[in-house]
Order: C-alpha cells, then structure tokens, then sequence
C-alpha cells in the first residue's frame, strides 16, 4: 500500500492527513513533507494519523525527527490516533511520553503548547 499526504491550515496550526501505510520504503515521502514545512515556517503541525493501517520504526524515526525540528523553533508537533493497534506502538515505545496525542484534529488544534 502506498502513503497519501495532504495538508491544510486550521488556526495556526498546519493540519498533515496520512493514510496507508509508514513503512521503510513510504516514511522518506512524510519526512519530506514534515521538513518542507518547517522549512517555510509551519512550526505548529498535527499529524492525523487516523488514515494510517501500518507504521513501523522507520516511521516513528520520522515523527520524532519531525518533533526536533518543530522544537527548535519552539514548535510543537501533536498527533490525531485512536487505532487501538497505533496507540499500542507508541505505548510499547515509550513515545506516549513524547508525543501528545489526541482522538480529533479539533482537540488536537484546541490544545495549548
């Protein structure tokens, strides 16, 4: 299965839709994606990730990129999941601590940093 990405603005907050799959071989698409938006000053972003039917480490490297890069312009990166399957990686991995992650975008977007 392949990755779709599409992104919008809510707020201030820049809103990334995936669907498919994050695996080795579709995780560099996101990681280019996450980065060009930094690059133009998205500082703020939520990954939906309600899309996703598969994400492995190579993924979950992505995101946390995606989180350093954010931070170091005082940013902040917040997910959308509540895929039981999902929500149980970033459990095992300790990610949950990292990560803040919401049932909505509308929740995610009405968090405060």
């Amino acid at each position: 299965m392949d990755l779709s990405l599409s992104t919008r603005t809510v707020g201030d907050r820049t809103v990334v839709e995936v669907g498919g799959e994050i695996d080795v071989y579709t995780a560099p698409k996101l990681r280019e994606q996450l980065v060009e938006l930094v690059n133009e000053g998205h500082y703020h972003l939520i990954v939906d990730m309600e899309g996703v039917d598969f994400l492995d480490s190579t993924g979950l490297g992505v995101l946390v990129g995606g989180l350093k890069r954010v931070r170091a312009h005082e940013g902040s990166l917040r997910l959308v999941c509540n895929q039981e399957r999902i929500l149980k990686i970033f459990r095992i991995t300790g990610l949950t601590k990292v990560f803040p992650i919401h049932s909505s975008v509308d929740e995610a977007v009405a968090a405060t940093d």
